[in-house]
């Protein structure tokens, strides 16, 4: 065993410890019963896709606190959809290894969480009252091959985009007293996991491109700053427009051209984006689809 194995083993060990000792149970922790005040939002106002443009200034602050419920359950739909990836991605780098491995007992502890997650998710936009939203057709039917043949840092860093992104905006949504107690918990639980779930996802990030060579992570750079693109344009439906009147075609130009949330994706983007950086992932190419994404 390497050097770099130990020091490997000993962080997963790390993790499954805290893993052991801060860990929630959201049926528990979520009050599920509880009455869901009609003048609280659904995320933070400034989280909103039309923050900051004329359709949102021409919103009623009902229409607001609805956009905001129907987009908060959009990205926690699109949330669900992409840990379901992510777990089958993990069982398969998992696949017939040492099962007294800390690595692999964490990797198994993280996929339980995941689920606790995905359920919770779940029963929050069913409290809400909100349909399912889902990525665009195209979108859902290449991830079926993606979480098919990714492995190695193509798949830990492609589930980093989406840790890394939401973890920004829980952080927010659980610290303003403006959004709903179902959202701010859920929130908290979330940040809290997913911390683990990341510093585990760059480790094995930074372990797998080690073992590459240059063209191979020229490749593994463009198609991770591919996946981050289809994650990020997923977040919000166009359809959740259709909550306050707003035709979608409207709704998808306004939040396009809208400079506040480019400037709030970018802020969300800045650790992520130096950490690929650090890794060898920030390539021209990659940089011009990351760019196109408003994520640098």
């Amino acid at each position: 065993m390497t050097a770099f194995q130990d020091v490997e083993r000993d962080f997963s060990s790390r993790l499954l410890e805290s893993s052991q000792m801060l860990s929630y149970d959201p049926m528990t922790e979520i009050d599920w019963d509880a009455h869901l005040p009609e003048d609280q939002y659904g995320l933070s106002p400034e989280w909103s896709t039309l923050y900051g443009t004329k359709l949102w200034d021409e919103l009623t602050e009902q229409q607001r606190i609805t956009l905001t419920r129907h987009e908060v359950c959009s990205i926690m739909s699109t949330g669900i959809w992409f840990e379901m990836i992510l777990q089958q991605m993990i069982l398969r780098d998992q696949y017939v290894k040492d099962p007294a491995n800390s690595e692999f007992q964490f990797a198994l502890t993280e996929i339980a969480d995941e689920c606790r997650h995905s359920i919770m998710f779940a029963r929050a936009c069913q409290k809400l009252e909100i349909p399912a939203y889902f990525p665009h057709k195209a979108v859902v039917e290449l991830a079926r091959v993606f979480k098919s043949v990714a492995g190695g840092e193509v798949a830990y860093a492609g589930t980093l985009v989406a840790e890394e992104v939401l973890d920004v905006m829980q952080r927010d949504f659980m610290r303003d007293d403006r959004v709903l107690d179902i959202v701010r918990t859920g929130s908290k639980i979330h940040v809290v996991e997913e911390s683990r779930h990341m510093k585990f996802a760059r480790e094995e990030t930074k372990a797998h491109v080690q073992g590459i060579g240059p063209l191979q992570r020229q490749a593994s750079a463009l198609l991770v700053s591919v996946v981050s693109y289809a994650i990020i344009t997923s977040l919000v439906s166009p359809h959740v427009y259709k909550a306050v009147g707003i035709r979608p075609r409207d709704g998808v130009a306004a939040a396009a051209a809208n400079e506040h949330r480019k400037s709030m994706l970018r802020n969300a983007c800045a650790g992520l984006m130096a950490f690929l950086d650090e890794a060898g992932l920030l390539t021209p190419p990659a940089v011009a689809v990351y760019k196109r994404a408003h994520m640098l």
